[in-house]
């Protein structure tokens, strides 16, 4: 018994979805949505091979399309932003291998760009990758978020 053309197309696509589910990324899901709605128009309407195979590239095509134009940007950690900059926190220790700055509920290093005494307040005036570089409150003008 020869299985009807529609029953590849679906069943592919619903093992494309299911693998979507187990491996990272978010590229199979497309195929597997083109490859369901490509199923669905061939048992609906019955049409042969290459309009199916068009039907499939078509709509992996505008589903890829729609992803990437909804596709969320990545915020950076030391991006201005993210809110970082401005905020105050304690000045902890100024050692020679580095200073550390208590924001929040985290230690985070430091870069003094003015000199401060530990314990002191200090103002975030920027991020060097996961530095924060600072300067004593006193002599910024801070920023509350």
């Amino acid at each position: 018994m020869m299985l009807p053309a529609w029953a590849f197309w679906l069943g592919g696509g619903l093992v494309l979805l299911c693998a979507e589910m187990m491996l990272p990324g978010v590229f199979l899901v497309w195929v597997g949505l083109a490859a369901v709605l490509t199923g669905l128009a061939v048992m609906a309407l019955e049409f042969g091979f290459a309009p199916a195979v068009a039907l499939f590239l078509v709509a992996l095509a505008a589903g890829i399309g729609v992803s990437m134009t909804r596709r969320r940007t990545v915020t950076r950690v030391n991006a201005p932003e993210t809110g970082l900059a401005g905020r105050i926190g304690r000045l902890i220790s100024d050692e020679p291998e580095g200073a550390r700055v208590r924001l929040g509920d985290s230690d985070w290093p430091a870069r003094l760009l003015e000199p401060a005494a530990p314990g002191s307040a200090v103002v975030v005036a920027g991020v060097d990758g996961t530095t924060l570089l600072v300067r004593p409150q006193q002599s910024a003008t801070p920023h509350t978020p």
